[in-house]
Parts: C-alpha cells; structure tokens; sequence
C-alpha cells in the first residue's frame, strides 16, 4: 500500500519547468536517505526516454534500472504545483511523485493511483488543498468511492415479491450493509420492474453492496414475472459502474441473463452487444512481459501507444494477475493490471485490423516495449 507521511509531501510549489520540479524531488528522496546522490541523473535519463506523465495533473518521475543501485529504500516524495507545470506536450502536472524504488516494487504504487486517475474531483482536489492531510488522503484512497460488496441468495421459497424483497434486505442487514431503520425504509418501496422478469430495489446503506435473490418457484407480481430481485445498496458513487452495466444489459435485451448467471455480469468489464460473425474479424494471441520490472510508465505506455495506433477494439487480461479484460488503449486500466516480469497478457482484437494490431503488440513486446528485450 502507498502509505504517506506529513514529511513527504510539499505543498504550494512553483517551477519553471519539469527539469526544476524533478531536481527538486530528487534532493528531497536523497535528504531522505532514500536514494545515493546520482539519482537525479536517473530520473533526467528516464524522463528523456519516456515523459512520466499519467493524466490528471499526475506525474511520476522515477529512475532508470541502471541507477536502481543508488536506491537504498524503496519509497516516494511528493510535491504539489497549484499553477501547473508543464511536462510533456502541454499537458499540465498539478502533482509530482517522486519514486524510489529497489526492484518491482513501484507497480504497486502505479495501481493504487489508478483511482486517482479515473477520478476528475480527486485530481482537482490534489491540485487546489491547502492541507497536507487531503494529499494523502486521496492517494492513499481514503474518500474514494466505497468498493460494492456482492452477494447472492439462491432459490429463496418466497411465495411473493415482497418476500423476496425482505429476504434479500435480512440478508444485507446480517451482512452488516444497513441498519434496522435503512431497511424498514427500504420494505416501504416498491421495487422496479427492469424487465424479463428482473426487479430492482435501491436504498444508501452504510455499505454499497449488490445483491442477487432468486425465487425457488416462479413468481409474479401482477402480471409481471419474478426471476430475480436486485438489491442496491448505494454508498458513495462506487456502484455507478455496475448500474451502467445494468443499463447496458437492458439495452442489450440480456437482463434474464442476470438471473441464471449472477452478478458476474455486473463485476466483469461492460458488457457489449455480441458483434456480427465475419470471417477472420476476431482474433487473440498471448505474449509475455519480458521487461524485468514489468509495466511500469514507460513500458506500459509504449504498449498503448502502440495499441492506439490501430483502429481495432482491442482488449487486454493478465492472466497471471486477476485475468480481469481492459482496454488496451487506456494507460489507467493497462497500469491497473499490476503487470510484472514474466506475466502473460491475452490480447483479444476485433476490426478490420485486428490481426496486423496483435502482430505489432507481438513485436513491441517481444523488443521490451521501448526498453530492449533484455532492459
């Protein structure tokens, strides 16, 4: 975990270029007994290999592998620029991370900013604080969207879908999602027919949570058919993602499917209407990662900048880490894949250039993605 201390972070900085800003940290991880003098030097080759900048005002300077010698402990300073400094191509970093590290051990870190970088509100929040103590709230994910819990209750012998209901909200009560009044609040609504017999009832509970309860026998409500009831406990706005799926899958006329699988069709990535059978439009292949500290920056973003350079839907997993499928083409969601040396990634491209895509993705991988096969 990205664990910070009031010491490590400077607020309120200013400098004239990201040269200024990187000499800056690279004396702060050095007065920290972090890294041996010559890591700057480090940092400025690696920044002249690869800009460091991730997005939302966010930059990660770090090192080269030929100056990981220098590190002594692995670990980061921070420093906060409110007017911005320019670092690659106009793009304006607010937050400047500098890290030190002795082997793979940064990839963590990358992960856990990912939430940041998907987050527009945190990233304005990291450049306009006036307190140390929002910096590492934010980065250390305390105020995030709180993560959904999932749970499934099975052939419950309801006799109506208000039992169901109840079943469900006693099952989310025991879980420790609501209180006695959030459910008592929530047994005075009547759920929401979505359609091919999926109802759903919605509540804010102190937990955001998903729950799936199915009848033993078929149900109806009215005229209506009663598959399935979902629950949703909502905290914060950390079920957004799944009620986008929900919407995806209505659209889709897949709402039945939600019953007979579960919830697995919420929590995998959005899902997409089946696209039309042509001959030799899908195509998959697997690599793997030969550079020895993984996909950090630079290497990750080699990899969607290659992937953004073919017009095909193109889809990535590690199956090494949580086998979860992302959008090649987002360095926020290839970075989140926590991938290290030796990892498998599975490439799945549809489109008129699918195969020559996976041909070029081979081939960067197989050289090290910028950084030689043998970095």
């Amino acid at each position: 975990m990205l664990t910070l201390a009031p010491e490590q972070i400077l607020l309120g900085q200013k400098a004239a270029n990201k040269g200024e800003a990187i000499a800056l940290l690279a004396g702060r991880l050095e007065a920290a007994g972090l890294v041996e003098s010559g890591y700057l030097a480090g940092m400025q080759a690696r920044e002249a290999q690869h800009a460091t900048y991730l997005g939302n005002g966010i930059a990660i300077p770090h090192g080269t592998t030929d100056t990981r010698h220098l590190v002594r402990q692995t670990g980061v300073q921070v420093a906060q620029f409110p007017q911005g400094v320019e670092w690659d191509d106009g793009q304006l970093a607010y937050l400047v991370i500098a890290i030190a590290a002795k082997s793979d051990e940064h990839l963590g870190i990358l992960r856990q900013l990912t939430h940041v970088l998907g987050d527009e509100a945190a990233a304005l929040r990291l450049r306009d604080t006036t307190e140390v103590a929002d910096i590492i709230a934010v980065l250390s994910g305390q105020g995030a969207a709180a993560e959904p819990q999932f749970q499934r209750l099975e052939h419950f012998p309801a006799a109506s879908l208000d039992e169901l209901q109840l079943a469900a909200a006693a099952r989310a009560k025991s879980a420790g999602w609501m209180d006695t009044d959030t459910l008592a609040a929530l047994l005075g609504q009547a759920p929401l027919h979505l359609g091919q017999g999926l109802w759903l009832a919605r509540t804010r509970a102190a937990q955001a949570g998903w729950l799936l309860a199915t009848p033993e026998q078929p149900l109806h409500a009215g005229d209506e058919p009663v598959n399935g009831l979902l629950l949703l406990c909502a905290n914060g706005a950390g079920h957004e993602v799944q009620l986008t799926r929900l919407a995806e899958l209505a659209a889709a006329g897949r709402l039945a499917e939600l019953a007979s699988q579960g919830l697995a069709l919420l929590q995998s990535e959005a899902p997409r209407a089946p696209a039309p059978e042509v001959a030799g439009e899908g195509h998959s292949a697997t690599f793997t990662i030969v550079n020895p500290h993984g996909l950090h920056a630079r290497p990750g973003a080699m990899l969607v900048k290659v992937a953004k350079e073919y017009g095909a839907d193109i889809r990535v997993a590690n199956l090494d880490g949580s086998g979860e499928e992302v959008n090649a083409k987002s360095l926020m969601k290839v970075i989140g894949l926590g991938v290290k040396c030796g990892h498998r990634l599975a490439f799945r491209a549809s489109g008129a250039d699918a195969a020559a895509a996976l041909k070029g993705l081979g081939e960067a991988i197989a050289t090290g993605l910028g950084e030689g096969a043998q970095a």
